[in-house]
């Protein structure tokens, strides 16, 4: 079966500031693009790759992540699928009907009502009218703004003109949904919202190349994931090893300014408590860290504490250090290692978290190691909208009639 989403030896470039005030300035600068051509693999000083040689595919009805840091190109790739822009070399390819939710706010008219811009945004999507009629109450009511639908767009905040934005993209129904930062739009219950009608779609077989800095979403939603950097294709394969890829590349060369470097992290072992790989949890399921760290220059009395941060926003979540726990604070010679096992419940809500792994003399609070990431793992639960803690919840209703 053919590909439904291809992307193959994509290279693309843009140019730096590129400006020109009057047409005595455009005139020339045109004339000498013409005058000396170049190679499309060469660049002269003004420009850059935001592409490089970026190539993969996706199945029909597969859902895709994109991951990596800004600027890494993610945006430039949904762009190009969507033919906003050509790539310089390579090839660009979708079959079937496509649905883009890129900067979904664009487009709109400030002059025009709320329903107006329906039609005018569901005409430019490739929707007919009868479709746009039959739908056009629902999609009012999914971007919450039915009071204001007849109100000029100009007069909406930018929050609501994205909602509406959204709800008009979703309610395409298309074969691929393209998706960029949907999850910045609104307020918890509308990204829930938006959460629970891409799940719709991927369950109904829609294929979906989703752009996001939320992890927590790229990993509830996709099963694979292609990390970028740079402009290159860093990494492709199962969204659990994408983002521990892409947490472990942004943290490279990472270090607080205030620490004395003395051990390195040689080993981490991150384990249910029956042995099994922790890339994917239910709350409250009991878990091991093991780390096994080398001193490297004589240190005075230590204590190793673990901290949970949410990587989407890092919300410092939990931390607690050895010498809390009872163990005592012992000194180090250059050359010895220690094994440090850390046991704990996961008493977390749905979400991406990582683990960081600190040494610190807890008298002058100097920083003898901060490793960030040692470890990364997901929750996956359906009774919260969000938050950090699971509770456990039950819930009992009688109806008791007068």
């Amino acid at each position: 079966m053919a590909a439904a989403v291809t992307l193959e030896g994509v290279w693309k470039k843009f140019r730096l500031g590129e400006r020109h005030d009057s047409l005595r300035d455009l005139v020339p600068a045109a004339l000498s693009r013409l005058v000396t051509r170049k190679r499309d693999d060469e660049l002269d000083a003004a420009e850059f790759w935001a592409l490089k040689d970026v190539s993969f595919s996706v199945a029909p009805g597969e859902s895709l992540g994109i991951i990596g840091p800004n600027g890494a190109g993610k945006s430039t790739a949904l762009k190009l699928l969507t033919r906003i822009l050509r790539p310089t070399r390579g090839t660009c390819r979708i079959h079937g009907r496509v649905g883009a939710i890129i900067e979904v706010a664009a487009g709109f008219h400030p002059e025009l009502t709320g329903r107006e811009n329906v039609f005018l945004q569901g005409a430019i999507m490739g929707m007919k009218r009868a479709d746009i009629n039959s739908r056009f109450d629902e999609i009012a009511a999914f971007a919450g703004i039915e009071k204001f639908i007849d109100t000029p767009i100009k007069r909406y905040s930018s929050g609501m003109q994205a909602r509406l934005g959204f709800a008009i993209a979703a309610h395409m129904e298309p074969d691929v949904l393209l998706v960029d930062e949907v999850l910045s739009v609104g307020d918890i219950s509308f990204q829930a919202r938006c959460m629970e009608r891409m799940e719709r779609q991927i369950r109904d077989g829609v294929t979906v190349v989703f752009v996001s800095h939320n992890l927590q979403a790229v990993a509830s939603l996709c099963k694979r994931s292609v990390v970028l950097g740079g402009g290159e294709l860093q990494y492709d394969g199962p969204v659990d090893g994408a983002i521990d890829a892409y947490l472990r590349a942004s943290q490279a060369g990472s270090r607080r300014p205030d620490t004395d470097p003395r051990f390195t992290v040689e080993a981490i072992e991150f384990v249910t408590a029956d042995g099994q790989p922790a890339h994917t949890l239910a709350p409250h399921t009991a878990c091991v860290f093991r780390a096994t760290v080398q001193c490297h220059a004589d240190a005075p009395a230590a204590a190793f504490s673990f901290d949970f941060e949410r990587t989407r926003d890092l919300f410092y979540c939990y931390g607690v250090n050895t010498e809390d726990l009872g163990a005592e604070r012992r000194a180090f010679r250059a050359g010895e290692r220690a094994v440090i096992e850390f046991r704990w419940v996961a008493h977390f809500a749905r979400g991406h978290y990582r683990v960081n792994l600190n040494v610190r003399d807890s008298t002058s609070m100097k920083f003898y190691l901060f490793a960030e990431n040692i470890a990364n793992f997901t929750v996956v639960e359906t009774a919260s909208y969000g938050g950090v803690v699971d509770v456990a919840p039950q819930c009992a209703v009688t109806l008791v009639r007068s």
